[in-house]
Protein backbone atom coordinates (compact mmCIF):
# COMPACT_ATOMS: atom_id res chain seq x y z
CA UNK A 1 0.00 0.00 0.00
CA UNK A 2 1.31 3.43 -0.92
CA UNK A 3 1.13 6.38 1.50
CA UNK A 4 0.70 9.95 0.35
CA UNK A 5 0.57 13.33 2.03
CA UNK A 6 -0.05 16.86 0.86
CA UNK A 7 -0.89 20.24 2.28
CA UNK A 8 -3.58 22.77 1.46
CA UNK A 9 -4.49 26.18 2.83
CA UNK A 10 -7.67 27.28 4.57
CA UNK A 11 -8.92 30.86 4.34
CA UNK A 12 -9.05 32.76 7.65
CA UNK A 13 -12.02 32.26 9.95
CA UNK A 14 -13.31 29.12 8.22
CA UNK A 15 -11.93 26.49 10.59
CA UNK A 16 -15.33 25.51 12.01
CA UNK A 17 -17.02 25.55 8.61
CA UNK A 18 -14.34 23.33 7.09
CA UNK A 19 -14.80 20.80 9.90
CA UNK A 20 -18.60 20.97 9.63
CA UNK A 21 -18.53 20.30 5.89
CA UNK A 22 -16.24 17.33 6.34
CA UNK A 23 -18.30 15.99 9.25
CA UNK A 24 -21.14 15.88 6.72
CA UNK A 25 -19.12 14.54 3.78
CA UNK A 26 -21.37 13.46 0.95
CA UNK A 27 -21.82 9.67 0.84
CA UNK A 28 -21.34 9.70 -2.95
CA UNK A 29 -17.98 11.46 -2.53
CA UNK A 30 -16.83 8.96 0.10
CA UNK A 31 -17.89 6.14 -2.22
CA UNK A 32 -15.98 7.68 -5.15
CA UNK A 33 -12.82 7.96 -3.03
CA UNK A 34 -13.18 4.35 -1.93
CA UNK A 35 -13.72 3.13 -5.52
CA UNK A 36 -10.54 4.98 -6.52
CA UNK A 37 -8.57 3.07 -3.88
CA UNK A 38 -8.20 5.87 -1.33
CA UNK A 39 -8.41 4.63 2.24
CA UNK A 40 -7.30 5.66 5.72
CA UNK A 41 -7.68 9.33 4.73
CA UNK A 42 -7.15 12.00 7.39
CA UNK A 43 -6.85 15.78 7.26
CA UNK A 44 -5.26 17.74 10.11
CA UNK A 45 -5.40 21.49 10.69
CA UNK A 46 -2.58 23.69 11.95
CA UNK A 47 -4.70 26.51 13.39
CA UNK A 48 -1.73 28.87 13.63
CA UNK A 49 -0.92 28.80 9.91
CA UNK A 50 -4.30 27.54 8.61
CA UNK A 51 -2.40 24.80 6.82
CA UNK A 52 -4.31 21.60 6.20
CA UNK A 53 -2.19 18.44 6.22
CA UNK A 54 -3.75 15.48 4.40
CA UNK A 55 -2.61 11.88 4.69
CA UNK A 56 -4.01 8.93 2.78
CA UNK A 57 -3.20 5.39 1.89
CA UNK A 58 -3.66 4.28 -1.70
CA UNK A 59 -4.39 0.67 -2.53
CA UNK A 60 -2.40 -1.13 -5.23
CA UNK A 61 -3.90 -0.41 -8.64
CA UNK A 62 -5.65 2.73 -7.37
CA UNK A 63 -7.13 5.28 -9.76
CA UNK A 64 -6.76 8.30 -7.49
CA UNK A 65 -5.07 10.27 -10.27
CA UNK A 66 -8.39 10.18 -12.17
CA UNK A 67 -10.49 11.56 -9.30
CA UNK A 68 -10.40 15.13 -10.73
CA UNK A 69 -12.47 13.81 -13.66
CA UNK A 70 -15.33 12.64 -11.40
CA UNK A 71 -18.41 14.88 -11.33
CA UNK A 72 -18.89 14.48 -7.57
CA UNK A 73 -15.30 15.64 -6.99
CA UNK A 74 -15.86 18.68 -9.19
CA UNK A 75 -19.06 19.50 -7.24
CA UNK A 76 -17.17 19.15 -3.93
CA UNK A 77 -14.49 21.53 -5.16
CA UNK A 78 -17.18 24.05 -6.12
CA UNK A 79 -18.71 23.63 -2.65
CA UNK A 80 -15.34 24.19 -0.92
CA UNK A 81 -13.87 26.99 -3.04
CA UNK A 82 -15.15 29.78 -0.80
CA UNK A 83 -13.19 28.58 2.23
CA UNK A 84 -9.92 27.31 0.72
CA UNK A 85 -7.18 28.50 -1.58
CA UNK A 86 -8.08 27.08 -4.99
CA UNK A 87 -6.88 26.84 -8.57
CA UNK A 88 -8.88 28.29 -11.51
CA UNK A 89 -10.73 24.95 -11.89
CA UNK A 90 -11.80 25.16 -8.19
CA UNK A 91 -9.49 22.31 -7.17
CA UNK A 92 -7.68 23.01 -3.91
CA UNK A 93 -4.13 24.27 -4.22
CA UNK A 94 -2.14 21.26 -3.02
CA UNK A 95 1.54 20.82 -2.32
CA UNK A 96 2.77 17.21 -2.25
CA UNK A 97 4.91 16.32 0.75
CA UNK A 98 7.91 14.02 0.65
CA UNK A 99 7.99 11.15 3.11
CA UNK A 100 11.29 11.24 4.94
CA UNK A 101 10.54 8.79 7.76
CA UNK A 102 8.08 5.99 8.49
CA UNK A 103 7.81 3.50 11.36
CA UNK A 104 5.27 0.68 11.50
Amino acid sequence: MKRGAFKMKLKPNFEQEYKRRHDEIWPELAAELSRAGVCDYSIFLDRESLTLFAFQKLQEGNTADRLPEAEVVKRWWEYMKDIMETNPDNSPVTVPLEEVFHLD
